[in-house]
């Protein structure tokens, strides 16, 4: 009898010594996934392991606490309960306007993450909501709605990114997005959008007015190429007909320079010819006799040639 309570009291010691066993040899080891990172605490002093598998821990003594480092997100201004109480916020021109953002963060540092603050998430989002409403606020409503979303976006973003420097939480922020952006009422609402039809209106405008330019420039680079082409030849014929009349000049100023009195009266004839083509020039003398000077019917008319002809007939 005292031989088996000895050897049950044996084999309840095999037991919970193997339990004490397991529990020690389990305790000892944990696994970090991909997404994950880790912080072991030895003693209050953390320390973050970032490796991803098995790692060893030495029991009751070091703690593990996981950080999940993928990349998270949470909205700003409409809420799932339909609660748009965040999202109302005043322009630069004093003009009430519902923003929704939507911004994704991620843990940088899990030692700070865990340790640097109760709850870092809260912390960006009440940066995130003071940033938003204090570059919103140096904005007009138009800007707002239509052509400064982009850059408002980020402005708001590297306002964080700043903040978040300085607070030193451990999460970074990865991007901040309007999500939604319309005034307060309806009537309002149909106005902006009138406005960003006839934005997109005057677009369509100016770029028919860009094709349409892009087309008549050649066609008027043609035409005045042409012009300045016709203009070079008349210029070419020009000076081509000053030097034939410098030319004639100065063969008749060689003419004149040798028979000076025959070459002047030469050139008076020519040129009476030429400004009195059919007049008749008659000179009387002072004895009463009449000579033709102009035009010499002798060789040019058919009424003097017939009348030489009868004078021929009576001799």
């Amino acid at each position: 009898m005292g031989k088996t309570v000895k050897g049950i009291g044996n084999f309840f010691k095999f037991i919970v010594i193997a339990v004490i066993v397991l529990t020690v040899v389990g305790g000892s080891f944990y696994t970090i996934q991909e997404e994950e990172q880790a912080v072991v605490c030895t003693f209050g002093s953390p320390k973050a392991v970032t490796t991803p598998g098995l790692h060893f821990k030495i029991p009751f003594v070091q703690t593990v606490e996981k950080v999940n480092t993928t990349i998270k997100g949470f909205q700003i201004g409409y809420t799932s309960e339909g609660d748009t109480s965040d999202s109302m916020m005043i322009t630069s021109d004093y003009n009430f306007i519902h923003v929704d953002f939507y911004a994704e963060y991620r843990v940088t540092d899990p030692v700070k993450a865990l340790y640097a603050s109760e709850d870092p998430e809260l912390i960006l989002k009440n940066v995130a909501q003071n940033c938003i409403r204090t570059t919103i606020g140096s904005y007009n409503v138009d800007s707002v709605l239509t052509t400064g979303k982009n850059e408002i976006q980020s402005n708001i973003k590297q306002m964080i990114l700043d903040k978040l420097d300085s607070y030193d939480i451990g999460i970074q922020l990865v991007n901040i997005t309007i999500q939604d952006a319309e005034p307060p009422t309806e009537e309002v609402s149909a106005a902006f959008k009138e406005v960003e039809t006839a934005k997109q209106g005057k677009e369509t405008a100016v770029n028919n007015a860009n094709k349409y330019r892009n087309e008549q420039i050649p066609g008027a680079e043609a035409e005045a190429d042409k012009i300045l082409q016709s203009a070079e030849a008349e210029k070419q014929e020009r000076i081509n007909e000053a030097n034939g009349q410098v030319a004639r000049f100065n063969s008749m100023y060689a003419e004149y320079v040798k028979y000076p009195e025959v070459t002047k009266k030469r050139m008076f004839y020519e040129t009476m010819e030429n400004v009195l083509p059919g007049a008749k020039v008659v000179i009387q003398s002072s004895d009463g006799s009449v000579n033709t000077l102009l035009p010499l019917d002798s060789f040019n008319s058919e009424e003097t040639k017939e009348t030489k002809v009868e004078e021929e007939g009576e001799e």
